[in-house]
């Protein structure tokens, strides 16, 4: 039990660390792009996650990349999206 309080207790700044240094990275490229990164930490108890998005933006252009990690106590979903200035 206390391990579980400790994670829901760095839930919050993990998911600013990622989103963070994403978009870092990102910018760091030089790319003439604006980026969006959001980020989900989700405990694993059997309960179902569903995720989705929807965009109107220039397909020949614009684009977005998922990852997701996982391991016995959580799922974290990464999504970064690029926008052409």
């Amino acid at each position: 039990c206390l391990y579980l309080i400790q994670h829901l207790l760095k839930t919050g700044q993990w998911i600013s660390n990622i989103c963070e240094k994403c978009t870092k990275k990102l910018v760091a490229l030089n790319k003439p792009f604006k980026y969006v990164v959001t980020c989900v930490i989700m405990q694993r108890n059997g309960a179902g996650l569903h995720t989705a998005c929807s965009c109107f933006w220039d397909s020949a252009n614009d684009g977005s990349c998922s990852y997701r990690l996982e391991d016995k106590s959580m799922y974290c979903i990464v999504t970064c999206f690029a926008l052409a200035i």
